[in-house]
């Protein structure tokens, strides 16, 4: 959310094959049995939220790209499995799976009182026709990619095949079979995933292109509806849906969201009773550690800094970029700059998202380059006179553009502060924009360096590594290792366990002595919450915050 899903491009506060676990709030890590503790339940359910920094930017599903969309989505509308605690797929519009020998035929059963907040019902063909839409390059939905392994995907994507040949059948209103070109271990989960959700063609050709541009002009069939977002505003509401299906276990009547860039100003409105949860950063964790409200969670989101190589001819050279990450001491910055309980990267891949189950060993401690993630200031000098020798150049200018919130400002000044000190000639301007405007400029290439976020959307390191791919989406800076391109292909098309994740490895060592992107931070979330807010599934990797079972205790 790049969820990057950004997910984005991914959010400030944040993107399975079941081998993660998520991590749940010292106050809201379960549903804490609520069907049976209604008695305990406050008289107004209300809960007042807020995000860091981030604003919506879209509610259509094909084109979501960052957490905070994706979460709005995923609480207002639902997939196939929606999940739960721990990663876990729990029931969502199917009722039952059957899956066939080879593991490459899905059918899903639907329920039949799942309906759309027009009053139509959710059918099969909702799905086949979301679906279509997304692989159609028409949509030039960012996460098609997803799709590649079901049948004929990779083919539509390309433009190579029609739509309708994408491997997704209605049996009726409420049979759907899915058709794999090869086993997913991780395609369950990916149901719960917004980018598969379920589109309400009548919804789609009313609204044409204003679709999912502002709350009114999008159908609901989620725990709750949208209201107050019209497109541009940084304040709006979900408030339960009196439609969905399984609305006497939503217990929250309305969740009032606003966007606050300052974590200050965040706390000030904690402390006034005007927030049940804020996101702090820096010295406030410090000073608020002991404080039983605050909530540190885990997080699969990963910082990092891109560098763009097809605009930037110096950003090309290796040389160069190995130079830039040397200068860098990425503990004195989680530790000292930070202060908010980031820890230090492995590498692209995220520490804790996964282990190999060949080894049992996690994924990105045992894949770890060293001189990807650590300073070597005396190396980096070399490096980069050795650099600008091979371009013909004495000096460098570049800028570094980043979020306006509290965290990417600390880390720009940080990563600008070490590349000025440490080489000769270089100079970084800094350009400071609003998320938002960070994200389309990383879309459409405008940058030259960016730190930029990616969250995995599910437990398993292609989720992190498939976005480096030379011709994906949010590769914005355009990196390209046919080496690495062939360890993905290989990884998505074994049926071996054991060379799939070879395969992985190979990829994360290749980004990271190759310096494909420097990692910067892997991010915690630290949350002022409310210890009345109970009921709160968090997760990891993927869409963070599960509304749908939440209640304010007396």
């Amino acid at each position: 959310m790049k969820w990057k899903f950004l997910a984005t491009a991914a959010a400030v506060t944040v993107a399975a094959s079941g081998l993660l676990v998520g991590c749940g709030s010292k106050s809201s890590s379960s549903a804490n049995n609520a069907g049976n503790t209604k008695a305990n339940m406050a008289k107004t359910q209300v809960l007042n939220w807020s995000e860091n920094g981030q604003d919506i930017t879209t509610l259509d599903p094909s084109k979501a790209t960052d957490v905070i969309s994706g979460t709005m989505i995923s609480n207002s509308q639902e997939g196939l499995y929606r999940l739960g605690k721990n990663s876990k797929a729990t029931p969502g519009i199917a009722t039952s799976t059957k899956v066939s020998k080879g593991k490459k035929t899905y059918t899903f059963t639907l329920r039949k009182n799942a309906k759309w907040s027009n009053g139509d019902k959710v059918t099969a063909q909702d799905f086949v026709y979301g679906w279509r839409r997304t692989v159609n390059p028409k949509t030039a939905s960012q996460y098609a990619y997803l799709y590649s392994g079901i049948k004929n995907a990779d083919k539509i994507t390309k433009g190579k095949a029609k739509p309708s040949t994408l491997g997704i059948k209605a049996d009726g209103k409420y049979k759907l079979t899915v058709t794999l070109e090869k086993p997913m271990q991780y395609f369950k989960l990916l149901m719960g995933f917004v980018v598969f959700f379920p589109q309400n063609q009548h919804a789609v050709e009313k609204y044409g292109k204003d679709y999912g541009t502002s709350a009114s002009k999008m159908v609901y069939n989620g725990p709750f509806k949208m209201t107050g977002w019209k497109g541009t505003n940084s304040t709006w509401s979900l408030v339960r849906n009196s439609s969905y299906w399984d609305k006497k276990h939503v217990y929250l009547t309305k969740i009032n969201d606003q966007v606050v860039k300052s974590t200050t100003t965040a706390f000030n409105l904690f402390q006034s009773g005007k927030l049940d949860a804020a996101v702090l950063s820096g010295q406030q964790v410090k000073n608020e550690k002991n404080n039983n409200k605050l909530v540190i969670r885990k997080s699969s989101r990963l910082n990092y800094l891109e560098y763009n190589q097809k605009k930037v001819k110096a950003l090309a050279n290796k040389n160069v970029r190995k130079a830039m990450s040397l200068t860098l001491n990425r503990k004195q910055l989680v530790n000292n700059v930070l202060g908010d309980g980031s820890v230090t990267p492995k590498g692209f891949v995220t520490a804790g998202l996964a282990k190999d189950p060949t080894t049992g060993k996690d994924f990105a401690t045992s894949t770890m380059v060293k001189d990807s993630v650590t300073q070597d200031t005396t190396k980096a000098k070399q490096l980069w006179k050795t650099g600008l020798k091979e371009l013909g150049k004495k000096s460098l200018t570049v800028t570094l553009t980043h979020d306006d919130t509290d965290q990417m400002k600390a880390l720009s000044e940080y990563v600008q502060g070490q590349l000025e000190k440490e080489l000769p000639g270089l100079k970084v301007k800094s350009v400071t924009v609003p998320y938002k405007t960070r994200i389309s400029r990383e879309l459409a290439g405008n940058f030259q360096l960016v730190i930029s976020a990616w969250q995995a959307d599910f437990a398993d390191p292609v989720s992190d590594l498939g976005i480096m791919t030379s011709d994906n989406d949010y590769n914005f800076g355009k990196w390209n290792n046919p080496t690495f391109d062939q360890a993905i292909e290989t990884a998505n098309s074994t049926t071996s366990t054991k060379a799939r994740w070879a395969a992985l490895a190979k990829a994360e060592q290749t980004i990271g002595t190759d310096q494909g992107v420097a990692p910067l931070s892997q991010n915690v979330i630290a949350q002022m919450v409310n210890p009345k807010l109970k009921g709160l599934v968090y997760n990891t990797a993927g869409i963070n915050y599960n509304f749908k079972s939440a209640y304010m205790a007396k």
